[in-house]
């Protein structure tokens, strides 16, 4: 009879050190990636802000989206070259950790594409070129206020998990949620957030085209009740995988089981959801409608030619549950496929 090798044990590794770059292992589509989001409950404005650093393929991808009043949106992506994985510091956009799992903030000066209508960045180069670029600057804290949740995946003796950088999103990831406290200021327009947001980070081999589909909903509705809700498949005809947690107090409690069945508007964008969530303590049913959405795009093409096309719907989502209004994202990740988003149920 065989006997298990307790050093097979696969573990899950946090530590401090984590916070700050890695050292880039050799899959060339490495990634450490950083994204925090920020919103004010009451005004229900607020951002994200994300830096990829792919230094083995010589750049980083610079992201930078604000949800102004009256479904606006200031957005920009770049893609600026970097030679070091030493630092999150890339096209005007720099991610600074003070305190491990306590203190991080975001400085970003630069400009953003303003958005009268989201919409028009399906097609990024007609919506850059057609609407204005105005100078922005962002000023954010963010402190935690909940455990972290995730890390690194391990065996119990510390040897790494074998990882397929051609299928892979992550070999390691986190999340918390925070407090945040800040200003935007886009053009004249000044904007003050004094409200709450998640944060995560990620390394390791990425291709946005890895997974078949996912949603993801960071949700917050006071420091002391938030959640994530997840659900990603890897395949087409399997169904997703449920995972999150929720903070009740100041812990977290793990979600077993999940379900995001959406309202869809004829691009099959996500315009409202029904949220069931199931933790060991009780279940939970959450509402939410979308505020405003920007939808947004990676393609690659493969070593021999294939185009792959990812598309992401990011919305600024008001959110209640048990009577508690709450703000958040819902992001919703999808591979295009014949011209449309692989998860979304067709049009009749």
């Amino acid at each position: 009879m065989a006997v298990e090798d307790p050093n097979d044990e696969i573990v899950t590794v946090l530590l401090p050190e984590d916070e700050f770059p890695h050292e880039p292992d050799e899959a060339t589509n490495y990634n450490e990636s950083m994204y925090l989001n920020a919103f004010d409950l009451e005004a229900e404005v607020g951002g994200w802000f994300r830096l990829g650093n792919r230094v083995n393929e010589g750049y980083a991808e610079m992201s930078v989206c604000i949800y102004l009043p009256d479904g606006r949106v200031g957005f920009m992506f770049d893609r600026p070259k970097i030679t070091t994985n030493a630092e999150m510091n890339a096209g005007g956009l720099r991610i600074d950790v003070h305190e491990p799992f306590k203190h991080l903030s975001v400085h970003y000066e630069g400009k953003v594409c303003l958005l009268n209508n989201p919409g028009d960045m399906a097609d990024p180069r007609t919506a850059f070129r057609e609407n204005p670029m105005v100078p922005t600057t962002v000023d954010i804290d963010w402190h935690g206020v909940s455990p972290m949740y995730g890390g690194k995946p391990q065996y119990a003796d510390g040897r790494e998990l074998v990882q397929d950088a051609s299928k892979s999103f992550a070999k390691a990831h986190y999340e918390q949620h925070c407090r945040a406290t800040g200003t935007m200021t886009i053009g004249d327009e000044a904007i003050a957030i004094d409200g709450f947001g998640l944060r995560d980070k990620s390394w390791g081999a990425r291709y946005w085209q890895a997974i078949a589909w996912y949603r993801w909903l960071p949700i917050v509705f006071g420091d002391d009740f938030a959640m994530m809700v997840s659900i990603v498949s890897g395949s087409a005809d399997k169904p997703g995988r449920p995972g999150g947690m929720v903070l009740e107090g100041d812990e977290y409690h793990l979600i077993t089981d999940c379900t995001v069945d959406a309202d869809w508007n004829v691009r099959g964008e996500q315009t409202a959801m029904k949220v069931w969530a199931k933790t060991d303590q009780r279940e939970y049913d959450v509402t939410g409608e979308v505020i405003s959405m920007i939808p947004l795009r990676n393609r690659r093409k493969t070593p021999d030619g294939e185009a792959l096309h990812t598309r992401i719907t990011e919305a600024m989502t008001r959110y209640e549950c048990d009577g508690r209004k709450g703000i958040g994202m819902s992001e919703f990740l999808d591979q295009v496929v014949d011209g449309w988003p692989i998860g979304v149920p067709r049009s009749e």
